[in-house]
């Protein structure tokens, strides 16, 4: 039962991880993130609160949602101050611009190949 519950909040941690990654990228590569990525990852959230629902009770999958919300978006706010202390700004800019640049590469190359 434990192992079930544990595994219950990989999944909804994992999918809201990738939802809250979305926010990250630009306009144009956001758009794109959100089509093929996003969309996955909001059925994926969604069908993980319905096995919580089914498996544990109200309460148990109602804590998780929270437990998983919350490590994602304190996850995200210490990783933020984190790189902000150690990177300059055209350094973070730089970087964001090279994974947008290859995930238009990867979508691309999966359509062709």
């Amino acid at each position: 039962m434990i192992l079930k519950y544990i595994s219950f909040l990989i999944g909804l941690t994992w999918s809201y991880s990738l939802i809250k990654t979305q926010s990250i990228f630009s306009k144009k590569t956001g758009l794109i993130f959100k089509i093929f990525i996003s969309k996955v990852s909001w059925l994926t959230f969604i069908v993980a609160i319905y096995f919580g629902y089914k498996n544990f009770s109200f309460e148990y999958t109602l804590m998780g949602i929270l437990i998983s919300v919350s490590t994602v978006h304190l996850g995200f706010l210490y990783l933020s101050k984190f790189l902000n202390s150690k990177f300059t700004e055209k350094q973070l800019n730089f970087t964001k611009n090279f994974f947008e640049y290859s995930l238009i590469v990867w979508i691309i190359y999966y359509f062709i190949y």
